[in-house]
């Protein structure tokens, strides 16, 4: 199958990597989004479009009404930066200290304003409505959630969500697309066991926190060996483990936290209690009490079949069947789940790495950069999938 002459043009890619570039000199953190959210939006008045600012506090809404009527699409982009400090040496490295776009959300809204601009041209034509977001805080979790409880779904009603993520595991000109839980939930949990301080030389006069809490990290290995079905994917890491003052005293408490990861949505409502029921079980055990607190910080994400099939032909038509990847998946995690727990939809990803150039340090690097092909295949494979789910 020959792949369709693209959408965009020479100078429309130009322009996509140009504010790409002025996007990633200026990395802004979760919530603090304000220079980006202004550049948005006077990007989206120059197209015609009246945006609506501070939504879920600091992220962006656009509505492009098609002339013809039909359903409504949901298109998003998130926006924030990492706290962490750029170590690339190129003209467009970021200006702002400790901050960096380090997992190509400056792509993500590049791409998406590219998209916009190709709806604005296509409104005679256009089927229905798409409504623009541009979301904040995706790498500290709240920011899809908090542009949902300010109506991003509403008004009108979204019948379907799309976004697309740079992904570093492919290389560009490919893309990626999953049917059903292809991000993991993202969950962290911390447990703090209390017993009885001693002499270390002297273990009988008190009760030790620090054995519980070994014995504890070394159980909760159980939930995925033994507690869960072995065919659904479970990750239970304890990454950080804190105890004591010094050799030769047995500490009062000791604490530790991690992370719990997993693609199956009813076992992600049923890890908590595994957590706990393990924590305490263990602790009362050995004669220590305990403290759980277990944060939710986004749910699996799971493409809808149906929705991916559209992403799969879309893709498809901008790279070719050959380019498709259909198995890709990772227990890293993302917010567009909030969006698709409640509206069918799916999320692509869209190869961005590039070996001859040396483009192949992973997200959240310090040294992390795409090629930037990937920005102009990711807008022609949104704006194809809208397209065609306004369509059908």
């Amino acid at each position: 199958m020959s792949t369709p002459r693209r959408i965009l043009s020479a100078a429309d890619v130009q322009e996509l990597i140009e504010i790409r570039r002025d996007l990633h000199a200026h990395p802004e953190v979760a919530f603090e989004e304000t220079r980006t959210a202004t550049f948005i939006a006077e990007r989206l008045r120059a197209l015609g479009l009246d945006p609506r600012t501070g939504v879920g506090r600091t992220g962006v809404m656009a509505t492009i009404r098609g002339e013809r009527p039909g359903r409504t699409v949901l298109l998003r982009a998130d926006m924030d930066a990492l706290p962490i400090q750029e170590e690339n040496d190129v003209p467009y490295r970021s200006r702002n200290a400790g901050r960096m776009h380090a997992c190509g959300h400056d792509c993500h809204v590049a791409g998406l304003l590219g998209v916009a601009k190709q709806l604005v041209r296509q409104t005679p034509a256009l089927p229905g409505t798409v409504k623009l977001c541009f979301q904040p805080a995706e790498e500290n979790g709240g920011g899809a959630l908090g542009m949902i409880a300010d109506g991003a779904l509403r008004d009108p009603k979204v019948d379907a969500a799309f976004g697309v993520h740079v992904w570093q595991d492919l290389a560009v000109g490919k893309v990626g697309v999953a049917s059903g839980g292809w991000m993991a939930s993202v969950d962290n949990f911390a447990v703090t066991v209390t017993g009885r301080g001693a002499h270390a030389a002297a273990p009988h006069q008190g009760i030790d926190p620090v054995v519980a809490l070994a014995h504890i990290i070394t159980a909760l290995q159980t939930i995925a060996s033994r507690t869960t079905d072995p065919l659904l994917e479970v990750v239970v890491s304890v990454t950080q483990v804190r105890a004591g003052t010094a050799f030769n005293i047995i500490p009062e408490s000791a604490w530790m936290n991690g992370t719990l990861r997993t693609f199956d949505p009813a076992l992600w409502e049923e890890l908590p209690g595994h957590l706990e029921r393990i924590v305490h079980g263990v602790a009362g055990a050995l004669g220590c009490t305990a403290e759980v607190s277990c944060t939710r910080h986004s749910r699996p994400t799971v493409n809808d079949p149906a929705m991916a099939e559209l992403g799969y032909a879309a893709a498809v038509e901008v790279v070719g069947r050959e380019n498709v990847v259909t198995r890709v998946r990772t227990m890293g995690g993302e917010d567009f789940s909030a969006f698709l727990h409640e509206v069918p939809g799916a999320f692509l990803a869209i190869g961005s790495r590039n070996e001859t150039r040396g483009l192949t340090h992973m997200h959240h690097h310090p040294r992390f950069d795409v090629d930037e092909g990937c920005i102009a295949i990711g807008a022609e494979v949104l704006l194809r999938v809208a397209r065609r789910f306004l369509e059908a």
